[in-house]
């Protein structure tokens, strides 16, 4: 990667903490760091005024220990009570007080007000610009957040993927979707050495997920390629399949094959790009209408 790629990156962080005055420990104004301020807003975020402990670690990406310390520091000032769920006590949860809901709309207010500030000294046709220009920004820093990993098929968030994934196709599938006539992808036909999942998460929840199936003669099958409806405009399809392309390539595969829907038009779309030929169909796959092929 060049390096002036990293030095712009490594400015426009510079310039972002000095704007939102990230270094210094009365963020907007108030008494709070920064890291106590986000925590406020995300206690009453979409007015619940109230998340699990584990919910705003995952949220925020931090770890619990330092989570502990900044909401023992909220609750010394008053801003937040900690108690365990009523309903599992090894959940704790993290509600505003009255003076915690407050405050988070004092710091809301400051916030518009900021946001105001930046956007003042512009023309309107600067306004408009800088706003799209973050909004690009903000999609491409979430689509960096995304991780790719290989998963066991049997575990939770693979799981769930797979079950989103057919009900998708049973709602899009002009026939509706049977899992028990399509062609198998068992468990033990994803797992290593017969194959592998991988699963993509955003924030610790699985957002994604695709999979391998190695047969003979240096020949792998794509399966169970699927993206969460919040996850797409991401790009994260197409990492998917470069990862799945890579891993084969790892595996010995010089050719990958996948069969597909017609109304999977964004799918099919993806594989033409990404250099998969139509061939004839080679299985008996019962919803395929395209056959493709790759060679690695």
């Amino acid at each position: 990667m060049e390096k002036s790629l990293v030095e712009q990156v490594r400015s426009f962080n510079r310039t972002m903490t000095e704007c939102v005055g990230v270094l210094n420990d009365h963020f907007l104004g108030r008494d709070h760091p920064l890291g106590e301020a986000r925590l406020l807003w995300e206690i009453g975020k979409e007015g619940k005024g109230e998340a699990s402990v584990r919910e705003l670690r995952r949220r925020l990406g931090l770890d619990s220990a330092y989570v502990s310390r900044l909401l023992r520091s909220l609750e010394q000032q008053g801003l937040i009570e900690v108690k365990a769920s009523e309903h599992d006590g090894r959940v704790r949860l993290v509600q505003l007080t009255e003076e915690g809901v407050r405050e988070r709309e004092e710091l809301d207010q400051r916030s518009d007000a900021f946001a105001l500030s930046l956007l003042e000294p512009l023309s309107e046709s600067q306004r408009a610009k800088l706003v799209e220009a973050m909004a690009q920004v903000e999609r491409l820093l979430i689509a960096s957040m995304v991780q790719i990993t290989v998963a066991d098929p049997s575990s939770r968030d693979a799981r769930w993927c797979i079950e989103q994934y057919f009900a998708e196709l049973g709602e899009r599938f002009e026939t509706g979707f049977d899992p028990a006539l399509t062609r198998s992808a068992h468990m033990y036909e994803l797992t290593p050495p017969s194959g592998l999942l991988l699963v993509a998460r955003l924030r610790e929840e699985p957002v994604g997920c695709g999979a391998l199936k190695f047969r003979e003669n240096g020949i792998g099958e794509l399966k169970r390629m699927w993206v969460a409806p919040q996850a797409r405009g991401l790009g994260l399809g197409r990492r998917l399949l470069m990862e799945l392309e890579h891993k084969a390539r790892e595996a010995g595969c010089t050719v990958l094959q996948l069969e597909t829907n017609r109304t999977l038009v964004e799918a099919i779309k993806m594989y033409r790009h990404s250099g998969y030929q139509e061939v004839a169909a080679f299985n008996d796959e019962p919803y395929a209408h395209h056959w493709f092929e790759k060679r690695l």
